[in-house]
């Protein structure tokens, strides 16, 4: 039997990516090991990583155990709006869009409404939705892979797009700011949105351009590939509707479009008053829409969240994987050494050297750069009006925890040669970075 690993044409292997990370970590800890003076209290490098690691490993169980009942909830639902058939709607809907952008994908495919679903809960600044969302766009996005184990174009343009985490409204942080003692906490959103634009933009077209790089293998060895691994194709297991490849006159497409992006200035006006609502509201929209369209809504959710339960455990080994190597990072001080290294340069850029650990930790280490971010407006020399405080808070909503979202769901499907996705989608977080710098000297002036 053919690993698929094997054919799965170039790309960057999650195993290089992961053994670099702690190959960096330890030999960090070893030169500041071999010239320590030990001093009462204080722990040893290699201790200080001994223990980095063992906080990293337990904090990414408990992040997994936590996701359960959040992916439990939203999968039901999901299952709910697939039964009735609210995923077909939204993806012939939007279909002139996502067609152009995924053309590998049918049109009416279920992976097309679960990507929309996912691209409008990250819009609304859901997280805790976007990814069970997301989780289901690529188990279906699977389903049309001939090479389990390796991305396809499809794969690596969504999770491209999903990492450059395009937000109208970034509810947690606008919160958070006005924790922190904020006089105006949504004034991030201009720049939150501007700055999501731009990393979208690039993770479109670097997720374009890369592929080139990082072709996919001749459909011969697909053939080759299929036939000795048995992997029946989507079409062979589950027909398309006799619709499929249909879509709703282009008016229509346009009015909804059009009424999307009028939402964006009620969004900046209204946003901090109907988040409340956004996910109650989701709930009860799901299970009516289920009702008015005949479903069992209670015996679809249920099923659906059983799929919920399972994808939550299955992902623990890859968690605990990135996050310990995130943490060794830390740990043994290669990323304050890369820090200290930068700051002079990024000072010159509008990058000032409090905000650059964000930066670096931001695609890293969601729960890192969520620390560094309540320091720093929570500082009273600094706070959160202050130009870093707005930087940091625009990075925090405008930016999404690469290594993370690549664990998560390259790992709920088992893939582990992901081509040109890495690549795409740093090339977004980089984008949105250097946008955040140039929208927020522009607005709030210099550093």
């Amino acid at each position: 039997m053919m690993d698929a690993r094997l054919v799965g044409g170039r790309g960057f292997p999650m195993n290089v990516i992961f053994l670099v990370m702690v190959l960096a970590a330890f030999l960090t800890a070893a030169w500041r090991q071999v010239r320590h003076v030990p001093e009462e209290g204080q722990p040893s490098p290699m201790e200080a990583l001994s223990s980095g690691m063992i906080e990293a490993a337990a904090g990414a169980v408990e992040l997994a155990i936590g996701l359960v009942g959040v992916m439990a909830l939203f999968l039901g639902l999901m299952k709910v709006a697939e039964a009735g058939g609210l995923l077909t709607i939204l993806a012939r809907l939007i279909r002139p869009l996502m067609v152009r952008l995924f053309p590998s994908v049918p049109g009416d495919h279920p992976a097309m409404g679960a990507m929309i679903l996912n691209f409008s809960a990250n819009a609304l600044g859901l997280g805790n939705a976007a990814t069970p969302f997301g989780i289901r766009a690529m188990q279906e996005l699977d389903k049309l892979n001939p090479h389990k184990g390796t991305a396809t174009n499809a794969m690596a343009l969504f999770l491209a797009i999903n990492t450059s985490s395009i937000t109208l409204l970034p509810t947690g942080v606008i919160a958070l700011r006005a924790a922190a003692g904020s006089v105006e906490p949504a004034a991030i959103l201009p720049t939150t949105l501007f700055a999501t634009l731009c990393a979208t933009s690039a993770a479109i077209v670097a997720a374009y351009t890369y592929q080139r790089f990082f072709p996919s293998p001749p459909p011969q060895v697909r053939v080759q590939a299929e036939a000795e691994d048995s992997v029946p194709t989507h079409a062979e297991e589950e027909p398309l509707p006799e619709d499929a490849g249909r879509a709703y006159p282009l008016w229509v497409s346009l009015l909804a479009l059009g009424g999307i992006v009028a939402l964006i200035p009620l969004t900046i006006l209204y946003g901090t008053a109907v988040a409340p609502w956004i996910i109650p509201g989701l709930m009860v929209g799901f299970l009516l829409f289920g009702v008015v369209r005949r479903v069992r809504i209670y015996e679809q959710f249920v099923e659906g969240a059983k799929d919920g339960f399972q994808v939550a455990l299955r992902i623990i080994p890859y968690l605990v994987a990135i996050l310990v190597a995130v943490g060794m990072l830390r740990s043994s001080g290669a990323l304050e050494a890369l820090v200290h290294w930068l700051g002079a340069f990024t000072l010159r850029l509008g990058m000032p050297a409090e905000a650059l650990p964000m930066a670096l930790l931001r695609p890293l280490s969601g729960s890192g750069a969520y620390g560094v971010m309540a320091s720093i407006i929570n500082d009273p020399a600094i706070g959160p009006d202050s130009y870093t405080g707005l930087l940091v808070t625009t990075l925090q909503g405008s930016t999404e925890t690469t290594f993370y979202v690549l664990a998560v769901y390259f790992g709920a499907i088992q893939v582990r040669r992901v081509r040109h996705t890495l690549l795409a989608a740093l090339t977004a977080d980089l984008v949105g970075i250097a946008a955040a710098v140039w929208i927020c000297m522009r607005l709030f002036g210099g550093a």
